[in-house]
């Protein structure tokens, strides 16, 4: 593996990783740049282009009170400037019912297909394959006793307290 690969294999992994804020922030303008302008999506209710697939995921994933993405154990197979990922995801989808909310834990894997675009890894096609899920009545205790000192709390969009911390002014590192 040369440094060219390495640098390709850091690439894809942090385009998976921003698709994962996206979902989880239900940013929609971040979700649509790590995709390929052209690309289709096929959660296994068929395919359709990232346009189209987007506002769904949006209204949908908007309607839950929040989501995290976690990503992981991603094989990948790099030639020139395209690629193949597969990588493992368990996705935790909090939603409302008239019983009060519910968990849906949901194990998978996301097949890919990547092209490299001016210099930028994106996703040209993805394909979800679900392997497991679990869903229960929520447990999730957001405050009281000691979770009453964590104030900062994760919100969608610009409400997350993490767009203010991206917009703020980054230090320079100087290498060692």
């Amino acid at each position: 593996m040369d440094m060219t690969e390495i640098a390709d294999r850091l690439a894809i992994g942090e385009t998976l990783a921003i698709y994962c804020r996206g979902i989880d922030r239900c940013d929609a303008a971040q979700l649509a740049e790590v995709f390929t302008p052209d690309a289709r999506i096929d959660y296994g209710d068929g395919a359709a282009p990232i346009a189209e697939a987007i506002p769904g995921l949006m209204a949908g994933l908007g309607a839950m009170r929040l989501t995290q993405h976690n990503i992981s154990n991603t094989v990948m197979r790099i030639a020139g400037d395209t690629a193949k990922a597969e990588t493992n995801c368990v996705a935790l989808h909090l939603l409302p019912s008239p019983e009060g909310e519910i968990e849906l834990v949901v194990g998978g894997r996301y097949l890919d297909t990547l092209e490299k675009r001016a210099g930028r890894w994106l996703i040209a096609e993805r394909l979800y394959v679900m392997d497991w899920n679990r869903t229960t009545p929520s447990s999730m205790q957001l405050s009281g006793g000691l979770l009453d000192g964590l104030l900062r709390r994760g919100a969608r969009g610009a409400d997350d307290p993490s767009a203010a911390w991206w917009r703020a002014e980054q230090p320079v590192r100087t290498p060692l």
